[in-house]
């Protein structure tokens, strides 16, 4: 929609215009734009502050509703090579996050324009490695993967080349340190002769690389299926989809 200069006189604020002719008060006009129920001249529009005239045509939906926007949680399939939240470029995975790349396989949900505002990522991911990432506007979210991360086991898929050292597997279940310090027990098992599944809880970043090359073992690719009880399934790389209301993690 082509919105009128902010300067120009006969124009005036979109959740303005709405409340006086709803009527209701700014803050339900609000409520209503940024729900995705508003519409100028028969385009969407969600932006409250945008600037209309008194020619244009000002439609809500019938199915429109005052029920306040709920936070949401974004589950992103991210592709090797981009940035997962580790060092300055963190936030490089966000911009996978647009409406064209929802998946088409998830359940039918409305796709907001304040949805994807005020994210936080929760699950870090090496740039090297791909699969599963979080972003949520729920601090309940955000406090059980971030403030309880040590207590979420997450399953990450290894490529490995190389021979293994003997004793290497029961190594990588426990025995190794990592930068000084001994970590953890770990289960770490065989998937087929040149991949390995890690589950683990809340690893650092070089972990994974470090432990493999430990025992002999040079890691060609990693991939994390799963966070807590939420697994990444059939979501194609670079598509995201909701976390549905009986999804906990």
């Amino acid at each position: 929609m082509n919105t009128p200069d902010k300067d120009n006189d006969n124009t005036v604020r979109l959740a303005k215009r709405l409340a006086e002719e709803r009527p209701c008060s700014r803050r339900e006009a609000e409520v209503y734009i940024e729900g995705g129920y508003v519409s100028v001249d028969g385009v969407l529009v969600e932006d409250a502050g945008a600037r209309v005239t008194a020619e244009q045509q000002i439609t809500v939906a019938d199915d429109a509703t005052l029920l306040e926007i709920v936070p949401v949680t974004l589950l992103l399939h991210k592709p090797a090579g981009v940035n997962g939240g580790v060092g300055k470029d963190g936030q490089q995975a966000l911009h996978l996050l647009q409406p064209a790349s929802l998946t088409r396989t998830a359940p039918a949900q409305r796709v907001l324009k304040r949805h994807f505002a005020n994210l936080t990522l929760t699950t870090p991911l090496e740039t090297k490695a791909s699969g599963l990432l979080i972003f949520t506007q729920d601090f309940r979210v955000t406090r059980k993967l971030v403030d309880d991360s040590s207590k979420i086991e997450e399953e990450i898929i290894v490529e490995v080349g190389g021979q293994i050292r003997d004793n290497g597997l029961a190594l990588l279940n426990h025995g190794l340190p990592f930068n000084g310090k001994p970590l953890p027990p770990i289960k770490v098992s065989w998937q087929n002769e040149n991949r390995l599944r890690f589950a683990v809880k809340a690893p650092k970043p070089g972990q994974i690389e470090h432990m493999c090359k430990m025992v002999g073992l040079e890691v060609v690719s990693m991939k994390r299926i799963r966070i807590g009880r939420i697994a990444m399934s059939s979501l194609p790389a670079g598509e995201w989809r909701y976390l549905q209301d009986h999804e906990r993690f």
